[in-house]
């Protein structure tokens, strides 16, 4: 403990002494590299004067197909969610590591973050009101992505020698594709997609994640942090290790009381807003409508709307990335798909309530005061929204970023890890080498400006999507079996209530 205690410190040491010339030749060297992977990865062709992203219609066209094909199962399955998440068919004999709230709540805390509340302000300010339909649209969508991707990291999962348990698009890729006599393929599939989420662990799950923590407390702070982001940085990364150094069991006990509680606390203020501003909740509501199908005052009109929206909900909730299926392998449970079904509630909680609610603050906030925002953008324009009744909520808003930031990093440390398992092994030294180096990116977050780096990572995170996507294609066909299967043995009773 002492040695990585030691090797932590060395490591923001060295940053902190040599930040300005190191950050100036990084971003120098990789501000190409970011830009040719950005232009790559998120390659756009125009559409009636919008811009669409592939990698954004690629999910949605996945999104699409996969609601269809499996029956439209976000709307049917969305009760027995509950009853599971419930733990009414938790059967404490099975094999795993976490329960179904835990696990829900581990993916969760993975996709609740800055965006949530920056994020939306971005999409509303470039598409209009309208992109919050679109939002929730691509949200519902985006619930049967999650229900194949998350039935899979269960099915194809592998279970250590030690109790513990590894799965996700690694596993489902490989194993998959070599059951479909494609080995080869398989296995660079599933080594492609290793290390891009551990990259992208790094990057957006960590490093964006605290120097977005140490902006808000800073500002909130009225800059009286500035030159101490390396003691920040420091808190928040031994804060970090304290959870993450006891696997997935310690990550599912943190976010299953953090993540019910940062949700609840955020929406209860939003909530008051909302209701403080309830004269202009009809004419923000009938916004969000209209400007979905004319698209009034936007890039493109009802089309360049719809893009961001779907955009913004996909970079939100992540379905078709395959994260959330690294922390749903580890459930206890003998049938793959009841992890599906829980799964379906995440793009509920994220995008459909948490962005919703986030968009008609602002929303609302604009009926009442066009002007209210200024020229804030982001973080800064929902702050300004709640601030137009509460003048002390920039506090409670940082701490709510915080609470964002910090359970998104707990959740992205344990993807990332199952990447680097993939690659080098099960080993226990191996993973405490990754977890110290996860927390010194923690550190390094909040000290260094590395924004090409981010970019690189962002980037990385979101190509992994054509991969995994084109698994769940191939794979499709044996999840809807699983299902079948499942739905016949909940009707004969061989599968029962506990409680």
């Amino acid at each position: 403990m002492n040695r990585i205690i030691i090797a932590l410190l060395a490591t923001l040491a060295f940053a902190t002494q040599a930040q300005a010339g190191i950050d100036e030749s990084i971003n120098a060297f990789t501000a190409p590299i970011a830009q040719f992977v950005g232009t790559v990865v998120f390659f756009k062709i125009s559409v009636a004067g919008a811009q669409l992203p592939l990698v954004v219609l690629w999910l949605v066209i996945g999104a699409v197909f996969f609601t269809i094909y499996m029956g439209f199962i976000n709307l049917r399955g969305f009760k027995h969610a509950i009853e599971l998440v419930r733990g009414d068919y938790a059967d404490p004999n099975n094999s795993g590591e976490v329960s179904h709230f835990q696990a829900l709540a581990t993916a969760v805390s993975g996709t609740v973050g800055i965006g949530n509340i920056g994020g939306v302000a971005i999409a509303v300010t470039i598409g209009g009101a309208g992109a919050t339909f679109w939002l929730i649209v691509a949200g519902f969508l985006g619930m049967s992505t999650k229900f194949v991707e998350c039935t899979l990291g269960v099915k194809y999962r592998t279970e250590n020698p030690d109790g513990s348990v590894s799965g996700g698009p690694m596993y489902y890729l490989r194993k998959g594709f070599e059951e479909r006599g494609m080995p080869g393929f398989g296995k660079f599939m599933g080594t492609f997609y290793a290390v891009g989420i551990f990259i992208g662990a790094l990057g957006i799950g960590n490093m964006f994640q605290s120097n977005q923590a140490y902006v808000q407390l800073n500002t909130v702070a009225g800059g009286a942090l500035d030159g101490y982001g390396w003691l920040v940085g420091l808190i928040l990364a031994g804060v970090v290790f304290a959870v993450i150094i006891g696997g997935i069991k310690s990550i599912a006990r943190v976010t299953e009381k953090v993540v019910p509680f940062m949700a609840i606390f955020y929406c209860f203020f939003a909530i008051i807003v909302i209701l403080l501003n309830f004269s202009s909740l009809p004419m923000a509501v009938s916004n969000i409508f209209t400007g979905a199908f004319t698209g009034e005052g936007v890039a493109g009109g009802a089309l360049g709307a719809l893009i961001i929206g779907f955009q913004r909900a996909v970079f939100s909730n992540e379905a078709g990335i395959g994260s959330a299926s690294i922390a749903h392998a580890a459930v206890r449970t003998k049938e793959p798909v009841t992890e599906g079904y829980v799964s379906l509630l995440e793009p509920f909680i994220d995008t459909i309530v948490i962005c919703t609610i986030t968009a008609l603050v602002i929303g609302t906030s604009q009926v009442a005061d066009p002007n209210f925002a200024g020229d804030a953008t982001g973080v800064a324009m929902t702050s300004a929204a709640f601030e137009r009744h509460m003048s002390w909520f920039p506090v409670p808003l940082a701490f709510a970023a915080l609470l964002f930031a910090f359970s998104t990093m707990i959740s992205w440390s344990y993807y990332g890890l199952k990447g680097w398992t993939y690659l080098f092994g099960e080993g226990q030294m191996g993973q405490t080498v990754y977890k110290v180096i996860f927390c010194a990116f923690v550190a390094l977050g909040c000290i260094v400006q590395l924004g090409p780096i981010l970019d690189i990572s962002d980037a990385l995170v979101f190509l992994i999507c054509v991969p995994n996507i084109l698994g769940l294609y191939f794979l499709a066909p044996i999840v809807r079996a699983e299902m079948e299967a499942y739905k016949a043995k909940l009707e004969t009773g061989e599968i029962r209530k506990f409680a």
